[in-house]
């Protein structure tokens, strides 16, 4: 069992910065892919962005690339999103998740992840 708590959501303009972490607890945490998916209200979860084992490989939604980074720390067991140039279409909850071994595979569909946080809000004002 993996326990996820994300923190690091708010209020902000169009063009700022937010840094999401999410804390992860449990298990050994290098034995998991880690993502990070959003919902906006009346949309499906979609993928955002994931990270290999290693934080070595990364993987981005296409309306992530170049504004957002996904990175880990194994050593403090957190996955971490920084996103730049946010726009008001980036307003959600954002969730971490994370995926049982180390080979990435699918990793952008949310039925592919086994443990989710409860998330934490985004809001983008324009």
């Amino acid at each position: 069992q993996v326990q996820l708590v994300e923190s690091g959501g708010g209020l902000v303009q169009a063009g700022a910065s937010l840094r999401l972490s999410c804390a992860a607890s449990g298990r050994t945490f290098t034995n998991y892919v880690m993502g990070w998916f959003r919902q906006a209200p009346g949309k499906e979860r979609e993928f955002v962005a994931a990270v290999n084992w290693s934080g070595g490989t990364t993987y981005y939604a296409d309306s992530s690339k170049g504004r957002f980074a996904i990175s880990r720390d194994n050593a403090e067991n957190t996955v971490y999103l920084q996103m730049n140039s946010l726009k008001p279409e980036d307003t959600a909850v954002y969730h971490c998740a994370a995926r049982r071994g180390r080979s990435a595979g699918i990793i952008s569909t949310p039925t592919s992840y086994d443990y989710w946080g409860p998330g934490t809000q985004v809001t983008v004002s324009s």
